[in-house]
Order: structure tokens, then C-alpha cells, then sequence
């Protein structure tokens, strides 16, 4: 009987194979590249304002508690964004005629509230307690970075669910004491971690890893 297929039908069918292979891998590699990185998680990137907002400025120079702005990050799901008010109390006197700080005035007498841009945005279907976290003893920083040397606001962390797992693991790495929550230069003892097993015992801190924590 003749031969059908060449005799290089074999080496093709294996490069074809192994290439095939290869392409699926190195298309694998850069999905996760690309959900990793900065374009899509938009990490290091900062988000334009109506008003150039300084955390730097209102926390680091003035020494402006973060609970001063966020109103209901100690009792509520969300942090809270200020009202106009809450700036006017500082503005009405203080730079009361910047050219910068006319839409915070506009938007005082005409009574609309400011249109500002989420920088830490979860996605919808992800269930975020700002309550909790706080009063378990997380400090601001472990999810927002030093804000207090940020001159515009960005996201340092990805917010991405195995960046969440991370902490959820391992919560003893990340609880101080409450009094320090806000505080932005924290700096854990160096202790072997006695301290940190000591409040999550205290606290009932939990690592809290099923779904349904999160996706509800």
C-alpha cells in the first residue's frame, strides 16, 4: 500500500502541536500580565479632580485627622466623602479667594455637591466594610499607602481579590491598636509578632477566606 502522507508529516504534526502549546502558555502569561498591571488596575495612577486635592497638604503639613473628612469610616460601610461644608469650614476664611478652590465655592451657594473621581473603586459584586476593617484595628494605611505623601490622591494597591486574600490569610500581619489606626506613621514593635497575636486574639480578628465574605 503507498505511503499517504510524506514522511515529514510527523515532524509537522509535532511542531504544530508543541507550537499550539506554546502559544496557549505564552497567551496565558500575558492575560495575567496585562490584569496585573498598572493600565488595568490602575495602580500609581492619579485620577483627575475638580479640585487638585493635596492629602499631603491636609494631612502631613496641617495635621488633619482623616476622620475630620471621612465622617463614617468608623461606623459605616463607606468612608464617606465631605461635603462642600466640611471644606468651607476651613475655606470661608483660608484661601477664600484662590482661583483653585472655585468650584468647592460654587458648589457651597449653589448647593450642588462635588462631582469627585473614585481612586479606590471595588468592583460591584464585592462586599467592602469600611466599619469593620477599622475597628478590628487595619490601619488606613495598609489599604490606601501614605497618603500623607501623596500631593494628589492615587491608588497604591491593586484591590484585586488575591490582594485582599493576602491580608485575609494573615490578618495578624496587618492589626495594630485602635489608637493607631490613623495614625500614618505607625511602626509595628519589633516583638516577633506577640503584640499582633495578642489583639487578633482580643479582637476575634478571623482569616476569613470563604467566598461568600466578600461576594454576597
Amino acid at each position: 500500500m503507498p505511503q499517504i502522507f510524506h514522511r515529514s508529516a510527523n515532524s509537522i504534526a509535532r511542531v504544530s502541536i508543541f507550537g499550539a502549546a506554546m502559544f496557549g502558555i505564552g497567551a496565558l502569561f500575558l492575560t495575567l500580565a496585562i490584569t496585573r498591571s498598572s493600565w488595568a488596575t490602575r495602580r500609581d495612577t492619579v485620577i483627575p479632580q475638580p479640585v487638585p486635592f493635596s492629602h499631603s497638604h491636609h494631612v502631613s503639613d496641617i495635621g488633619i485627622d482623616c476622620r475630620y473628612c471621612h465622617t463614617s469610616v468608623e461606623s459605616g460601610r463607606y468612608a464617606g466623602i465631605p461635603p462642600t461644608q466640611t471644606c468651607m469650614n476651613c475655606h470661608s476664611q483660608i484661601w477664600k479667594d484662590s482661583p483653585m478652590l472655585e468650584p468647592v465655592r460654587a458648589s457651597f451657594k449653589t448647593n450642588t455637591p462635588m462631582q469627585w473621581n473614585r481612586v479606590h473603586d471595588v468592583a460591584d459584586f464585592v462586599y467592602f466594610n469600611h466599619s469593620v476593617h477599622v475597628n478590628k484595628g487595619i490601619g488606613c494605611v495598609s489599604c490606601h499607602g501614605r497618603v500623607d505623601r501623596m500631593p494628589l490622591m492615587r491608588r497604591e494597591n491593586t484591590l484585586q481579590m488575591e490582594w485582599c486574600l493576602a491580608c485575609h490569610r494573615h490578618p495578624e500581619r496587618f492589626v495594630r491598636p485602635l489608637d493607631q489606626v490613623f495614625n500614618m506613621e505607625y511602626d509595628a514593635p519589633h516583638d516577633g509578632g506577640v503584640l499582633a497575636k495578642k489583639l487578633v486574639e482580643e479582637r476575634h480578628v478571623q482569616s476569613l477566606t470563604n467566598c461568600s465574605t466578600c461576594h454576597r
